[in-house]
Order: structure tokens, then sequence, then C-alpha cells
């Protein structure tokens, strides 16, 4: 079985990739929106350069995850990179109350994982840079 791609031909399971690592974009951006919306003035500055940081990184993701859409190789690397930034954050919140928020985050990242580094998915990013 060949896992070269035809051009214009994209992967089901990097559409799937681009979809999720979309998914956690807009999350982030809102997640921003809602930290400049609570500000108050014992917690002005964290919560100004929080929302700064989410709103960077959930653009950038949100960037990233159209250049995988286009099978564009440049986006696969930051992604590989948010991914296991995300997987780690989310043994953090392993225990109690928070245990869901550990699986949803985890959850969502190792498939995000296991999508783009799929052959398919990887010679469709290669076919990019020929």
């Amino acid at each position: 079985m060949s896992t070269a791609a035809v051009p214009g031909d994209r992967p089901v399971l990097l559409t799937v990739s681009a979809a999720l690592t979309a998914l956690e974009g807009a999350a982030l951006l809102v997640y921003a929106v809602l930290e400049l919306a609570n500000v108050n003035a014992d917690r002005a500055s964290v919560a100004v350069t929080s929302a700064v940081f989410f709103a960077i990184t959930g653009g950038g993701l949100v960037l990233c995850a159209a250049g995988l859409a286009r099978a564009r190789s440049w986006a696969r690397s930051p992604v590989v990179v948010a991914q296991l930034i995300t997987v780690l954050t989310a043994w953090s919140f392993v225990g109690g109350e928070t245990t869901w928020v550990a699986a949803v985050l985890a959850t969502v990242s190792v498939a995000v994982l296991v999508c783009l580094l799929n052959p398919r998915s990887t010679a469709a990013l290669a076919a990019d840079e020929t």
C-alpha cells in the first residue's frame, strides 16, 4: 500500500486533525474573551496578560489549522508542539473535580497527534514540500 499523496487528495485524518486544532484554537480565543470580561482591579494585569497570551496562542492554532486543512507542511510542527504541551498540561488536572478536564484535553491532543502523524497525513504534508 502506497502512502504517497495524490495532489489535491487530503487524507481524512489530516482533515480531522485540522478540525480538532481549530476547535482548540477557538476555545482558547473564547477563553481570552472571558478572561477580559472578568477583569477586576485586584488582578487587572494578570487578566490582561493572560487574555493576550490565550488570544495569541488560540489565533496561532487557528492559523495552523488552516494550514493543515490546506496540507501545508509548515503547520505540522507548531501543532505537534502545542499538543505535547497540552498532554502535559492535562496531567495537572488529574484528581478531584477537574479529572474530566484532564480526560478531554488528553483525548483531543492524542487524537490530533495520531491523526497528524499518520503515514497518509505525513505523506500529504510532505507533498507540499516538493
